[in-house]
């Protein structure tokens, strides 16, 4: 009996791996379609993860990766006991959480009015206006910003004064408070069209014979978005919430960068920032791959927890 168990156990591997053989042979004209772009994936993305070596060294160019001096944890306990650091973990989380709602909120409010436009060729104008900022180089937005937000001309203060909200002009800045959600609404002036269209196509996919049960029932337009809209997007909503945890520590560099000075560097320095000021720009390459390893190793958590979640949940996940 125990020997029949065994036997059979094999021949059910055996046929395992023959079916999955027989799968790729099968789909070989994709696989072979794929090959390149796994090459350039190993080539360029894991590759190099070999220098991630750097941060357990007091790396020193031109002596090759193992020929260093080995320093253990010391980078990331540098790291962990620095107030810097730390204070642009925080930044970089604030940005990011700021970024990430607002940019849920937008481009989903977005999608759902445009979807509630009947008008072929207003549509299509609303969504090509919509999407031309997600083109433009962050270097002419945050002019824009800049020209918008500025205190002798810009548009806002000139708005505020009119109607008596305010009795003289506010510098944005140069306070502090106000640098986290100037970023964030930067961010959904320029991505709102551009991250509605995934939105749209998911709209595009329920089935127009439930919006018109429910208008024969007495349903509103707030009702059918409430009702089928929104419930019929909601695997597309947890798949792209998911994807965007992985990037709650990347909260960019180029706006925070842009618009950031001396006044308001408390609140305007990054991860990304820091890895520049206080590693590549200093040679310390060492310090650099530390921090960016630490934000690697956040993301691969956060994006484990919410896919357990999701799981849980009864959602969509990604693995």
């Amino acid at each position: 009996m125990e020997n029949t168990a065994i036997n059979q156990v094999k021949t059910h591997r055996v046929a395992k791996k023959k079916t999955f053989f027989e799968k790729v042979w099968n789909q070989k004209d994709l696989v072979l379609l794929s090959l390149p772009f796994v090459i350039y994936i190993l080539t360029f993305n894991y590759a190099p993860l070999i220098g991630w070596v750097m941060a357990f060294q007091r790396y020193k160019p031109g002596k090759g990766y193992f020929n260093q001096e080995w320093v253990g944890l010391e980078n990331f306990m540098f790291l962990f006991k620095d107030a810097t650091f730390l204070r642009v973990v925080r930044n970089t989380l604030a940005m990011s959480i700021i970024n990430l709602t607002l940019g849920f909120i937008f481009s989903i409010g977005f999608a759902i009015l445009l979807n509630e436009v009947k008008n072929k060729h207003a549509k299509k104008f609303m969504q090509t206006v919509s999407y031309l900022p997600h083109f433009l180089s962050w270097i002419i937005v945050t002019g824009i910003v800049m020209d918008v937000l500025s205190p002798e001309t810009g548009i806002v203060n000139q708005l505020l004064l009119k109607f008596n909200l305010i009795n003289q002009p506010i510098n944005f800045f140069s306070d502090p408070k106000y640098f986290w959600w100037i970023v964030g609404f930067a961010n959904v002036w320029k991505s709102t069209g551009w991250g509605s269209i995934i939105y749209l196509s998911a709209m595009s996919a329920i089935n127009e014979e439930l919006y018109e049960s429910a208008e024969i029932d007495g349903a509103n337009r707030v009702r059918k978005i409430w009702h089928i809209t929104l419930p019929g997007i909601k695997p597309t909503i947890f798949i792209l919430l998911l994807i965007n945890l992985g990037n709650i520590l990347n909260a960019g560099f180029e706006v925070q960068y842009l618009l950031g000075n001396g006044l308001i560097q408390s609140v305007s320095q990054t991860i990304d920032i820091f890895v520049l000021k206080f590693g590549i720009s200093l040679n310390n390459y060492s310090l650099a791959t530390a921090a960016g390893i630490f934000n690697s190793f956040v993301s691969i958590i956060l994006i484990t927890l919410g896919n357990k979640l999701a799981r849980a949940a009864g959602e969509e996940s990604l693995f």
